[in-house]
């Protein structure tokens, strides 16, 4: 029987479990955003041959590795030929669409009506909340994502039913039960009143419970009322710590549709902000369509930016402009938007990502790529003190990367001609194949060994 995300035992096991851990392998992390610095060498850090200790589940050690290390750490495991990255951050994701990816043919009001509302209603079947929610879980780790910003539905047992398995994982998770007393099938449906006491009763119970976190949700100011919006600002001025997570300027129509309902505001993103629900900790998937207005009162607020190049393309919505954030200094993080989305990969979205770059006649590098899906994410989410590269004490999320595991990569690997060739070429043609293990807090959590 093939049993895939279980474990082989081997002669480090006892080690693996142990309080220390020091792993021998290529490193790179991030210090800056290479965007922001004159010479990109000191945006990042890479030891060719390097060596990564972990104790008790943080970073202790990150350098060259040395023939002196070998008496002090017993056991040291040996990933040379390997990359060890920090963890990918996923800045925008739906985890109950997982079973209605690549859903065809809609842009996205019509695909939400379609394919989005009727798969949803099967999470209020808690038992149905959880077989999605582990498989989700676990397919976030299959391609060494660690972190994430988690839509669920509009029913409180879906987010409950994630966070027990999140728990269950020790990972990083932030989310929230959506919002949404108008515009849907009446059957997701929640009022002001529900849905603020079934996110307070959520918040309660689980923001900051192990490393866990809560995000205020509304779907998006079409699905929500005046009052609703008034209820999630209330929550967000009582637990001023939580996230606001939600859609913003995805797609033309839906832009009308929200000048059409809120016609005294001036604009969308106005919307969030009358009603408290724009800054540091707010992350607006999509903005796509944003007026000068707009990108100003982004950076004026502090609010965050999540880049969904997969689904965009997917739902032919159009084409985010990294540039101008860049511009702006507006934080931005990548998400794979599970379902229009259309792959869990970083590795793939990043794919995408410097396709809708080259539209604009615009590049994105290896490095900056890869900012954006490991510091450049935490920082969107204001858990960089946490997160997001090897500084010494922070939690040791990581992903251990073969650099070519098909014939093409291998080809192309070999012809590579220095670090961000090399980057470039994982970047491009990788996908969850390349993830050999997955970390979580020190623990080996994800390997890609089959045990028959």
């Amino acid at each position: 029987m093939n049993k895939k995300n279980t474990i082989k035992s081997s002669s480090n096991t006892s080690f693996i479990s142990s309080n220390i851990i020091a792993i021998r392998s290529g490193l790179l992390h991030f210090i800056n955003d290479p965007a922001k610095v004159t010479n990109i060498s000191n945006a990042y850090q890479y030891f060719e041959d390097g060596l990564l200790v972990i104790e008790h589940g943080c970073v202790k050690i990150v350098k060259t590795f040395s023939d002196s290390d070998v008496s002090q750490y017993e056991n040291i495991i040996d990933h040379r030929g390997k990359l060890i990255i920090p963890g990918f951050i996923d800045t925008h994701i739906h985890y109950p669409q997982t079973q209605m990816i690549a859903a065809y043919g809609e842009q996205l009001l019509e695909w939400l009506e379609t394919y989005t509302f009727p798969t949803e209603r099967q999470f209020k079947n808690k038992g149905h909340a959880k077989v999605i929610s582990r498989f989700f879980i676990n397919e976030l780790l299959k391609n060494g994502t660690t972190s994430a910003l988690v839509f669920g539905t509009v029913h409180p047992q879906s987010i409950e039913a994630l966070f027990e398995e999140a728990l269950d994982k020790n990972m990083r998770i932030i989310a929230g039960k959506v919002m949404m007393d108008r515009n849907a099938p009446d059957y997701l449906l929640d009022s002001p009143k529900t849905s603020y006491q079934d996110s307070k009763n959520l918040i309660e119970k689980w923001h900051n419970h192990g490393r866990l976190q809560y995000a205020i949700t509304p779907r998006f100011a079409p699905t929500s009322s005046p009052e609703q919006l008034t209820a999630a600002g209330k929550l967000k001025a009582e637990y001023p710590d939580v996230y606001i997570h939600t859609h913003l300027s995805e797609n033309k129509n839906e832009i009308e549709w929200v000048k059409s309902l809120f016609p005294e505001r001036d604009g969308y993103f106005d919307v969030y902000e009358y009603y408290g629900l724009a800054g540091k900790r707010s992350i607006f998937a999509h903005s796509i369509y944003l007026t000068d207005k707009e990108w100003g009162a982004f950076k004026r607020t502090d609010s965050v930016m999540s880049f969904c190049p997969t689904s965009n393309l997917f739902l032919g919505s159009g084409l985010f402009d990294l540039k101008k954030a860049e511009k702006n200094n507006i934080r931005v993080g990548l998400g794979t938007d599970i379902g229009a989305g259309t792959s869990f990969s970083q590795l793939k979205t990043l794919n995408d990502a410097y396709k809708i770059m080259q539209l604009q006649g615009n590049k994105l590098s290896a490095f900056k790529g890869l900012y954006l899906a490991t510091l450049g994410g935490a920082q969107s989410l204001s858990i960089d003190n946490k997160v997001g590269n090897f500084e010494i004490g922070k939690e040791a999320d990581f992903v251990i990367l073969n650099w070519a595991t098909t014939d093409l990569q291998k080809l192309r690997y070999q012809y590579s001609k220095n670090l961000e060739d090399k980057l470039f070429a994982l970047m491009m043609l990788g996908d969850e194949r390349n993830i050999n293990a997955t970390y979580v807090a020190g623990k080996l959590a994800y390997s890609a060994e089959v045990t028959n």
